[in-house]
This record gives structure tokens, C-alpha cells and sequence, in this order.
């Protein structure tokens, strides 16, 4: 059986690029295709050698570095991609990859991180934050997000089956494509999370400052709880503003490496967390460590964290994005303190690790295989077509690996 395994582009590892990973730890040999591939130093290793086959933008001048501008051109990119030898065809997809052509005689799953955020419902947000709100420019963002919205659309009826990465993305899904989806949580890498039984006195609140992040409007909050020490990790266009409106009980450490990071998680006496996120692997990997989470209670938080309504809470929602509403769910976690124990917090984690998500992954792909069997290309012995090419700066660590297409 052939497989391809798609994802939009590989530029960082971040939460979706460990899906990937994930994916391709159960499917060795399948061939890996991808927009942009121009992974930094270090970061290569989820690749194993195996060569990658890549679009035109990853020719143009620019497209490594400043990838989320080639947007209007990637509908076209990804439909060139000749996956007409495969028998599976995986995509990860939060924007595009879904949009791969496949035949009847392919199955095609998509891991779906979330549909695009920017074209639908936080179209107006990102419009706001990216100073498009007006002029000639706000009009043609406008027209190229309607553009979106409809190819998205129309790609929407092309895998077999889709995968959320949550039940809030499930509903999304839903509203959006009119389609069922089945829930797969993303792994998080719960063994390798410090933990520890013991906490400190500090509150700790770990991102990239974004502004959906929201972690501006944490350091305001506690600048009004002087009596409240707060340690804040992560980088990001917001950190400026960070540090402005930091005051003398609140820390700014700026970027940390993963064991940093890990460390300060590991000792605090809470994780704050007020962004609406899809999943928010952040505050998983906070309980894995031991530590409660005081987490905005909209989007997939509601999923990873047991409130206090629970047997076993593992943390308390706020409301609203609101400095007030912070303020007072310090003051209902420190009331409940008694509640909340290291070991429940690294209990709850473990339901989200990457065993538990290869389990659940291939149990979905294994039962639609069965019922696509008659119907597969693998009978009529096709070799994939296409021209694989390395990841930008990674040798090919491994010359007996067919690449892709070769």
C-alpha cells in the first residue's frame, strides 16, 4: 500500500508539525509532501533522512521566510501535487492541505487543526489586527478571504473522513462544512514533562505574544494584585508591550529553552492561560508537570482541564477576556487550593499522550482501509509520479530511501 502524508508547510516544529511526526512514526514509509519545506537546524530530525516533495512557492523568492504572504497562491499550489499513485493520501490540514486531489479508488483522510481561522468566523479579528479595517488594501484582503471561503468550501466534500483536533474544532467543522468529525486529541509529549509534587509561590503564564495569545492582558491583571507573583515566558511581537505594562511582582523572562520552560512549569503554583485556542497543548503540558491550570473557558481548555465541578479538578475557567474576570478566578483558586493535587494534574495529562493519539489515529485509518478495501489502488501496482526534492539544508541522511515519486 502506498501512502502520502500532505501538510501545508514545514517551517518550525510547532503543534501541528507534531502531528506530522506522529503520523509519520506510523507510516514509515510514506512519502511526505509539503508546500514550503525550510525546516531551521535542529529541528530536522522529525524527517529521518526521507526526502520531501514541494511545491513551486518553494522557488520564489521570499516563500521561506515569509510564507503567510504566498496565501492567495496556495489553493493552486497544493491541487499540483500528483497523488494519483497512492492508496492513502493523509493530510494535516489548517488552511489548504485538505484541498489535495484524490480519485475514487483513494482514500483520503484529513487531520483537521482547525478550518481557516482567518476566512471565517476571525475574519474580522485578523482584519483588526492587521490594520485592514479600510483603503484599497482592506478591499482586496476582503476579496481574497471570499475567494478562500469558497475554494475551502468547495474542497470541503474531497476526504473520506475527517479528524478534529478537538470537539470544539468538531463543531467547527460542522458549522462550517456541514460535515461530521471524528475527535483525535493531538499527543503531547506527557513522559517527557518534568514532574513534581512540590509548587512554588508563583503564578506562571508561558506563550508566543501574539495578540490572541492574550498575555498582555495576564500582566495587567496581576499588576493589579500586587501581592501576586507572576513569572511570564515567550516571545513574540506583544513582548514590548509586555514588559511596558509589567510591574514589580511580575517577571519577564522573554524566550526559554524547552527545559527552562519545562522547569518553571514543573514549580508554579499555576499555569494562566486566556487565549481561545483549538487545543492549547500549553496547559496539558502544565498538568503533565504537576501544575493547575487558570484557563480562559472557551474553545479546547474546556476539553484538557477538569473544573471544579469535577471529582478531580485539575483547574477553574474565567469568563471573559477581561482583567477582572482573571483577578477574581486567582482569588476562587487560591479559596480552593485544597482541591487541586500534582497527581490528578499528571493523571489528567496522560489522557492527551502521543501513544494515546497513535492509538485512537490509526484505529479511524484502519477501519475506513477496511471499507475502502475493494476499492483501492494498491491492485493495480502504480508508482507514485513526481520529482521528490530535499528539505531546504537537510542531507539525505539515508541514500537506500526511495523518494517521493522516484
Amino acid at each position: 500500500m502506498k501512502v502520502a502524508i500532505v501538510h501545508e508547510w514545514l517551517v518550525t516544529r510547532a503543534g501541528s508539525e507534531k502531528v506530522v511526526e506522529e503520523i509519520l512514526r506510523l507510516y514509515p514509509e510514506a512519502d511526505l509532501f509539503t508546500l514550503i519545506c525550510a525546516l531551521p537546524p535542529g529541528q530536522d530530525d522529525m524527517l529521518r533522512g526521507r526526502k520531501v516533495t514541494t511545491s513551486f512557492l518553494q522557488n520564489l523568492w521570499g516563500a521561506k521566510t515569509r510564507h503567510r504572504s504566498f496565501m492567495p497562491l496556495m489553493p493552486l499550489a497544493i491541487e499540483q501535487f500528483d497523488l494519483s499513485g497512492y492508496d492513502l493520501v493523509i493530510s494535516s490540514s489548517h488552511a489548504v492541505a485538505k484541498g489535495v486531489i484524490t480519485g475514487p479508488n483513494q482514500i483520503h483522510i484529513s487531520y483537521i487543526h482547525s478550518p481557516m481561522r482567518y476566512a471565517w468566523d476571525l475574519q474580522h479579528t485578523y482584519l483588526v489586527e492587521s490594520g485592514l479595517t479600510r483603503g484599497v488594501r482592506s478591499a482586496l484582503a476582503r476579496l481574497l478571504l471570499h475567494y478562500l471561503r469558497i475554494w475551502d468550501l468547495r474542497t470541503a466534500n474531497g476526504p473520506e473522513r475527517m479528524i478534529a483536533n478537538s470537539a470544539y474544532i468538531a463543531r467547527r467543522i460542522a458549522k462550517v462544512y456541514r460535515r461530521k468529525a471524528d475527535v483525535v486529541y493531538p499527543p503531547v509529549d506527557v513522559a517527557a514533562m518534568p514532574f513534581s509534587a512540590q509548587r512554588e509561590d508563583f503564578y506562571l503564564a508561558a506563550s508566543r505574544m501574539a495578540p490572541y495569545k492574550r498575555m498582555a492582558l495576564i500582566v495587567s491583571a496581576f499588576a493589579r494584585m500586587p501581592d501576586k507573583k507572576l513569572i511570564v515566558i515567550g516571545d513574540g511581537p506583544e513582548l514590548p508591550l509586555v514588559r511596558r505594562l509589567a510591574t514589580s511582582n511580575i517577571t519577564v523572562l522573554g524566550y526559554l529553552g524547552d527545559a527552562a520552560l519545562r522547569d518553571h512549569m514543573r514549580r508554579a503554583k499555576a499555569f494562566v492561560f486566556a487565549a481561545e485556542e483549538d487545543f492549547g497543548i500549553m496547559p496539558v503540558e502544565a498538568q503533565a508537570c504537576g501544575a493547575p491550570v487558570i484557563a480562559f473557558g472557551r474553545g479546547g481548555a474546556l476539553e484538557t482541564v477538569s473544573g471544579l465541578a469535577d471529582e478531580s479538578p485539575t483547574g477553574i475557567f474565567f469568563d471573559s477576556q477581561s482583567e477582572e474576570a482573571i483577578v477574581e478566578a486567582v482569588g476562587r483558586f487560591e479559596a480552593a487550593a485544597g482541591r487541586f493535587t500534582p497527581e490528578n494534574c499528571r493523571t489528567n495529562a496522560e489522557r492527551f499522550s502521543a501513544e494515546a493519539f497513535r492509538t485512537a489515529f490509526k484505529g479511524i485509518v484502519d477501519e475506513e482501509l477496511a471499507r475502502a478495501a475493494p476499492f483501492l489502488r494498491s491492485s493495480q501496482k502504480r508508482q507514485p509520479l513526481g520529482a521528490g526534492r530535499l528539505c531546504e539544508g537537510i542531507p539525505d541522511r539515508d541514500p537506500s530511501r526511495s523518494g517521493a515519486g522516484m
